[in-house]
């Protein structure tokens, strides 16, 4: 897009392309923190839903972290648009004591508790999110600087599962409400654009652009890359790329799965593997077979992706030599003997965590984020 377009304010039409298949929800709960996007979100929103004749009833609801002495003050301003709009408002408020570590990352996860509690509450399966084209982008220099995978490049998609969470703060994906981003393919010049024609302020957080913390970094870099032609377009192609290879080679897993002994997925007990298909498998497809068996398994959190790929190298060779391996990971004990690879549950040590629960369905879906 042009730079002309890139400042255009976000249209009727282009907001109902936005929100449409959200129509048959009874309720949408609207994630606004009272910053350019969200409000932008509660705005577009708004626009769309009194357009139609039908549709869901609209939630907003402001989560205040109590870090900064205004956030009080932005809830109320909020609260004062969603009545301007004829809309439900909620602040919800993160209280108790503050880590001194990870401040950022534990308030995102207790940010999603709170919206997913709110979502449960009103009957709303779904929460809208403000995530914009800018912060695709972001995402993606994120995920390389931390040396992810495939899957972790794929970033954001439009639609995902919001996890809850247990009291010990462990995520689980059962019952869990769907988080949706319309507002991913948009820029945030366009946002503001959007503001400003319909005369709406909107807060800033000087957070935003503390270099304490890595997004604001990355995102004091952004114009140079543009300047070299990596700009916020080019890194969420890369990152649509990623997810549309992601999804193709999960696809060759699930056919892959001859390789594992039959009803294996379905049990907590051992999974047994056929040490020379998995062998005669594409790297890949290997690597995430094995990273599958050790989540359904394993009960020791998140397997890192290079810890699983060291794993893997090793079994490939000890199964080329037709020798024994007995490795431990995230949890589980992974043997190789007799062309037979065995991934069970590690003996309980005093110091491990309680055991998590997923479902069938879920052991792929959580195999996938050990990796990122």
């Amino acid at each position: 897009m042009s730079a002309a377009e890139d400042a255009a304010p976000v249209s009727a039409a282009e907001a109902a392309a936005l929100f449409d298949d959200l129509g048959s929800a009874p309720v949408l709960v609207i994630a606004v923190s009272g910053g350019p996007d969200s409000t932008a979100l509660l705005a577009l929103a708004a626009r769309w839903r009194s357009g139609r004749k039908h549709g869901p009833a609209l939630l907003a609801v402001t989560v205040d972290h109590g870090l900064r002495p205004e956030s009080a003050r932005e809830a109320r301003a909020v609260k004062r648009l969603a009545a301007q709009f004829g809309i439900r408002h909620r602040t919800l408020r993160w209280t108790g004591g503050k880590p001194a570590t990870a401040l950022q990352e534990e308030a995102r996860r207790v940010r999603y508790q709170l919206l997913a509690a709110a979502a449960r509450g009103a009957g709303a399966p779904c929460v809208l999110t403000a995530h914009t084209l800018d912060d695709q982008a972001e995402t993606v220099l994120l995920r390389m600087a931390r040396g992810s995978g495939l899957s972790g490049l794929g970033a954001m998609a439009r639609q995902t599962l919001l996890p809850t969470f247990s009291a010990g703060g462990e995520a689980r994906k059962n019952g869990a409400i769907v988080l949706v981003r319309p507002l991913l393919d948009l820029p945030k010049t366009r946002l503001i654009a959007t503001l400003s024609a319909m005369g709406i302020t909107f807060a800033d957080d000087p957070s935003n652009r503390d270099p304490r913390f890595t997004r604001p970094r990355l995102r004091a870099l952004m114009p140079t890359l543009a300047d070299e032609g990596l700009d916020a377009r080019r890194l969420a192609i890369l990152a649509r790329r990623m997810r549309r290879a992601d999804a193709t080679i999960e696809a060759a897993v699930d056919a892959a799965a001859d390789v594992v002994s039959e009803g294996a997925w379905s049990e907590r007990g051992p999974i047994a593997i056929d040490a020379e298909k998995l062998r005669r498998l594409p790297a890949e497809v290997s690597l995430r077979v094995l990273g599958r068996a050790i989540a359904q398994v394993g009960d020791e959190g998140p397997v890192q992706l290079g810890k699983l790929e060291a794993l893997h190298a090793t079994l490939g060779t000890a199964i080329t030599e037709g020798t024994r391996l007995r490795r431990t990971l995230a949890g589980a004990v992974v043997t190789l003997t007799g062309g037979r690879i065995s991934v069970e549950n590690a003996p309980p040590r005093s110091n491990r965590p309680a055991r998590k629960t997923l479902t069938t369905r879920q052991h792929g879906a959580a195999g996938k984020a050990r990796r990122r």
